[in-house]
């Protein structure tokens, strides 16, 4: 009974010692847990120790004293460990407020960065729906411009029939200057002078509108420019608006009689410079013909016959059957078949235009099977040039897509003299051309037929004016003439 009591008293002791060092309900259960746990081991070894002190010395003295010594290194014990969980559990503490804190700061940054992206998308969604209304005012103003320029045509033309009968009336004056004219004469006289005035000052007020209106179009062009590089170049229209469609188709070629001429190559007599001259010389029907400009070797050549004459033809792409991917030796003396597809060759075409004026007739033809042509005075240089070509455009029925005026080198991926800041042309675009800064247009890229949605293929066949949209082509042929051509389109 009284070593129960004194472990009872030691149990007590020892939780108010750990209730007044401000231990918490939690720690305090875990202690007590421990402490139960190990409380009987020492109490038995206290029992044992007790027992056999029974029979040498008193037993209330010595079992007292033994069993205070081992309460307070049990107390200390548990003390210790009290204070071990407590800095245990302040550390945890602090670790989960950091992990949270974190954990906020995340989900505050996740919902800022959401609201970002979705302001982003409301922006990219107006600037699409801003461009498709300029467009729409662009095609406005356009259609606007053009009934305004038809109906100028129409003053003007009758301000030359008033000009005329004015002109009339003015020498009728002056035959009659000696006798007095009538009345009635100069009241009609000054009354058609007077409506002359009015029709002068009713056109002058239609070409400022038409400036104006040319003014708020080049205006409307450059903001879509705009728009569309900040949306990276949206994607290109699809083939239904790349083609021609909407422009004023040209004219087909009327045939020419055939004159004792079959197809494949022909042998011509004597040496004819070129196919006008074989022409002239009584062949008028199309094919292969063998000629000897001056101051070179024969050759064959493609002759066109069209417009009242006969033109050499130098380049010729129907449906992509032959790869204009080819070297600078083969760009240089030609390649392919002259009946099918073929380029004729730089040296040959420059041994034809070196004897004089030439034009440079360009045809094409999109996948809707219109055709629109392009004509350029224009002059070759020689091989220590890299066949260098100056263009000045002419006349034709698309805007113009090369540079004027400028001399551009011919290159190719493996002869590429001017590489502008580390990016080869023919490399990338394929086939050799007379490239100005990398432009989209060039004839003699890679032949491709179009998708029906989607981006056309970056390296197709284009003719793509600086300020203007890609046409994607079917065919296209390039052609030459003296320019001592009496009658031609």
């Amino acid at each position: 009974t009284h070593k129960s009591h004194t472990a009872k008293t030691v149990s007590r002791k020892s939780l108010c010692i750990l209730n007044n060092q401000g231990v918490s309900a939690a720690e305090n259960m875990k202690i007590i847990v421990v402490f139960l746990f190990t409380a009987p081991f020492a109490l038995s070894t206290t029992v044992e120790k007790d027992y056999a002190f029974d029979s040498a010395a008193s037993p209330e003295t010595k079992s007292r004293f033994a069993m205070l010594d081992d309460v307070r290194i049990l107390a200390n014990g548990l003390l210790q460990l009290g204070h071990g969980l407590k800095d245990f559990v302040h550390k945890t503490k602090g670790q989960m407020n950091d992990i949270f804190q974190k954990l906020y700061i995340f989900d505050r940054s996740f919902y800022e960065l959401s609201q970002q992206t979705s302001e982003i998308k409301e922006e990219e969604e107006q600037l699409r729906q801003t461009t498709a209304r300029l467009q729409i005012n662009n095609e406005e103003i356009k259609n606007l411009s053009q009934e305004m320029n038809s109906k100028i045509e129409d003053l003007i033309q009758n301000k030359i029939q008033l000009q005329e009968k004015v002109w009339g009336l003015e020498d009728k004056v002056t035959k009659l200057a000696i006798i007095q004219p009538s009345m009635q004469e100069t009241k009609e006289i000054s009354s058609l002078k007077a409506f002359v005035e009015q029709q002068d000052n009713h056109i002058k007020q239609l070409l400022r509108i038409v400036e104006d209106q040319h003014v708020q179009l080049d205006r409307q062009h450059n903001q879509i420019m705009e728009l569309e590089d900040k949306l990276n170049h949206m994607e290109l229209q699809e083939l239904t608006e790349n083609s021609f469609t909407g422009e004023q188709t040209e004219p087909e070629a009327v045939p020419f009689p055939v004159h004792n001429a079959t197809a494949g190559t022909h042998k011509s007599d004597g040496a004819t410079p070129d196919c006008t001259a074989l022409y002239h010389s009584g062949i008028q029907a199309s094919g292969v013909y063998t000629i000897k400009p001056k101051g070179s070797e024969a050759f064959d050549v493609y002759c066109e016959m069209k417009f009242g004459s006969s033109w050499t033809v130098i380049q010729n792409r129907v449906d992509g059957s032959l790869d204009f991917n080819q070297t600078w030796d083969a760009y240089t003396n030609g390649f392919g078949d002259l009946n099918e597809e073929f380029w004729l060759g730089l040296n040959k075409t420059y041994s034809i235009t070196k004897q004089g004026d030439y034009i440079l007739r360009i045809e094409l033809q999109d996948w809707k099977d219109n055709k629109r042509h392009i004509q350029y005075a224009f002059s070759l240089g020689g091989p220590e040039t890299d066949y260098t070509l100056q263009l000045s455009r002419i006349s034709g029925s698309i805007p113009n897509a090369l540079p004027e005026q400028t001399e551009l080198r011919f290159s190719t991926a493996d002869h590429d003299m001017d590489i502008i800041n580390d990016f080869n042309c023919p490399e990338n675009y394929l086939g050799g051309w007379w490239h100005s800064e990398c432009e989209e247009t060039n004839l003699n890229g890679k032949y491709v037929t179009p998708r029906s949605r989607g981006r056309p293929e970056r390296r197709g066949l284009y003719w793509k004016p600086k300020k203007g949209r890609y046409y994607l082509l079917k065919s296209t042929k390039i052609m030459i003439h003296p320019t001592d051509l009496k009658s031609f389109d």
